[in-house]
This record gives C-alpha cells, structure tokens and sequence, in this order.
C-alpha cells in the first residue's frame, strides 16, 4: 500500500473542507506537495471507486462523490489496499519442513484476523470525522 492510503485520505479530507467547490489536481498536489500525475492516479482510483466526481473542461476539478459522513476510512483502506498491511513474502517456503508447509496458510489467517480489526475500526471513522480535525 505505500504512501497510497495517507494521499487519499489527503485527497478525500481536502475535497470534504472545499464541499461543493470544484478542486483542481494541481491544487491538491501543491497541498499534498507531490507530482500532480500522482494526484490524478491516485483521484482515478477512487472516482472509479465512487468516491470522487470530477468535471472535464476549464473550469472542470474533482469534489467529494458522497457525503464526507458517508465515506468511512474503511472505504478508503480497501480502496487502496493493494497487498497484506505488513507486506507479502516473495519466496516458497520448504514444503518439507514442519514450519514451512504451514507457514502460509498460518499468516494468512494472522493478516485476515488484522484486517477484520483494523476494518472495524476504520469503519468507525468517517472523512467528515477526520477532517472535522482541521480548522
């Protein structure tokens, strides 16, 4: 996931405070203070997901698709997420071994049970609680 999950919770907060005001990508890159191509990447997957409308043209920009109190950080986590929060192993693990031939099957169950922990939470926090932060 990288540094996806605080840019789009940047993104998301940004369009919540701006309400029906259009935001350029530029815009929120300079806030974010990263390449405005990133910015479009990142808003083209969570237009895709809903959660952003945006409007071609001159005076085009992205706002928020839903409500701030409908958009929880659980949508924007699985929006996101692309692997396991603490990472994936890229090797095989030795079938032959009494740890190795479980081992997998034994973390998949650790991150499935994280994943249900940090979701419930996440569930519980809206963008319009997280930028109701903000002054």
């Amino acid at each position: 996931m990288g540094g996806r999950f605080p840019i789009a919770i940047h993104i998301l907060t940004l369009l919540s405070k701006a309400g029906d005001d259009l935001l350029s990508s530029d815009y929120i890159a300079g806030s974010i203070n990263i390449n405005p191509a990133l910015v479009r990447k990142e808003i083209s997957n969570l237009r895709n997901r809903g959660l952003i409308i945006s409007k071609e043209g001159k005076s085009g920009g992205y706002r928020l698709g839903k409500l701030p109190g409908q958009v929880t950080l659980a949508d924007v986590y699985l929006a996101v997420k692309t692997q396991p929060v603490l990472g994936a192993a890229k090797n095989t693990p030795n079938p032959a071994c009494p740890v190795g031939k479980q081992i997998n099957k034994n973390i998949d169950k650790l991150y499935a049970n994280l994943d249900k922990t940090l979701l419930e939470k996440l569930t519980t926090i809206s963008i319009e609680d997280f930028s109701n932060q903000f002054d």
